[in-house]
């Protein structure tokens, strides 16, 4: 007797409940799910494996197919406020309903004939998504990979097409202690014969071997296809294509038009599978969205949503913060896991800060409000970056947010960043539109 719910939620709870402890490591287990229930794909497949950057090429390909007339899917993680949000078909976002037989069949299969397999709450979902989008009728699917490359669970299918984004350090504790050993874990994802686009402007060596060791077809940043632009537009070429006078991406910040410039080398590499046509690249790239990254919210105070939560990424958000202009205060709400690289996260963009609201975040993974408090405490001590900062701590990102808002005047600046959980959490009743107490009235 196999179990069954009536709610997404209940599904989700027993996927958490499920958690196999000391699990074997590898793809057997999943694949083995996923061969009891027949899991195929009758269309391209584009899988998406990086550190910083997936979502927004996973969004890119997604309005670029949309506007091309086809019908894509996609499977990104985590989500911001509900868990529906991991799968796109046809650009919109999947029913919660619809999800459910997926869930029961993936169940069916994973206790069948009493040969029961164990599988992660990841492991389970994906399993689950991947049947929903095999089943859509779908002209290309797009998979981003959770973690890695090589043991994720979206490694079970075999891409047309691996793109693999920029590679810098995060979740050390699993996939090594070096660039190399990430982009090693990365490259995972790469099919003998079939071609791997690494936007990356420096990728790591042991991406370019391992695309040498199986004979994968090697797209590199920089030698197989190059972008150039001014303040006004910009270009691409390719192996025997180019684009010219193409608007910028309607995802803001610098490090879109490297992701972008990946987007139209993986349409190249599959162009005699999925062809795309010019006027699709210009308004995909012109119209896409993705809630999160660089989110600039109309109103006063300006407000700015990303998921930042590594050195790279932060980084990144500095520059475009830095890029804004000039705003008289600008306050942050910040929560973040624990096992995070939070000395240069914080390093780099203290300088830019000028209030602080630190957030406790809803699970066990993340490290407390007050514990953010004493890491930039630390820091300051250690080595003089600004002190004459305020400092508050809160029990959820909400109520830091509206903390950040009481203290606002029109012309200041929030930005909320740390976590998808810190993001998720002031998105919570949709997204927020700020009016400044004096134009309130």
């Amino acid at each position: 007797m196999h179990t069954t719910f009536p709610t997404l939620d209940a599904w989700l709870a027993y996927c958490e409940r499920l958690h196999p402890q000391n699990i074997a490591l590898g793809l057997d287990r999943v694949r083995e799910v996923a061969q009891r229930m027949g899991l195929q794909f009758d269309c391209p497949v584009i899988t998406v494996a990086g550190t910083n950057g997936k979502g927004s090429t996973c969004a890119m390909l997604e309005a670029v197919a949309l506007q091309s007339g086809y019908r894509p899917g996609v499977y990104t993680s985590p989500h911001l406020v509900h868990f529906e949000e991991r799968c796109r078909v046809g650009g919109e976002i999947v029913a919660a309903e619809a999800l459910l037989p997926h869930f029961e069949a993936v169940e069916q299969a994973r206790v069948k004939d009493g040969a029961e397999v164990a599988l992660t709450y990841f492991e389970f979902t994906t399993l689950a998504i991947l049947r929903l989008m095999s089943q859509s009728r779908l002209d290309v699917a797009i998979l981003e990979v959770g973690l890695g490359g090589r043991l994720d669970a979206t490694n079970i299918i075999d891409a047309d097409c691996a793109v693999i984004t920029s590679i810098d350090l995060d979740h050390m504790e699993l996939l090594g202690p070096d660039r190399e050993s990430i982009g090693r874990e990365k490259a995972g994802i790469m099919r003998a014969g079939r071609p791997v686009v690494v936007s990356d402007p420096v990728p790591p060596q042991s991406v370019i071997d391992h695309a040498a060791e199986i004979g994968a077809d090697l797209w590199r940043f920089g030698k197989d296809f190059n972008y150039d632009g001014d303040k006004q537009q910009w270009g691409w070429a390719g192996r025997g294509r180019r684009y010219a006078g193409l608007a910028y991406p309607a995802l803001r910040g610098a490090n879109q038009l490297v992701n972008a410039s990946g987007v139209l080398a993986a349409f190249e590499a599959i162009r005699s599978q999925l062809p795309v046509t010019a006027q699709a690249v210009r308004t995909g790239l012109a119209m896409v969205e993705l809630p999160g990254r660089f989110q600039i919210i109309p109103g006063q105070p300006t407000l700015v949503l990303d998921v930042a939560h590594n050195p790279h990424s932060v980084a990144a958000l500095t520059a475009n913060l830095d890029a804004m202009g000039y705003f008289p205060t600008t306050h942050a709400v910040f929560g973040a896991m624990a096992d995070k690289d939070w000395e240069p996260m914080l390093t780099k963009i203290a300088p830019l800060i000028d209030r602080w609201y630190f957030c406790d975040l809803p699970t066990a993974r993340a490290d407390s409000a007050a514990g953010l408090q004493a890491k930039l405490l630390e820091l300051q001590a250690k080595a003089g970056i600004r002190k004459d900062v305020s400092m508050q701590t809160f029990a959820n990102p909400q109520q830091a947010l509206d903390a950040a808002v009481e203290a606002c005047e029109a012309a200041d600046r929030i930005v909320v960043f740390g976590s998808f959980y810190t993001v998720g959490g002031v998105l919570q009743n949709g997204t927020p539109r700020l009016s400044a107490k004096h134009l309130a009235h």
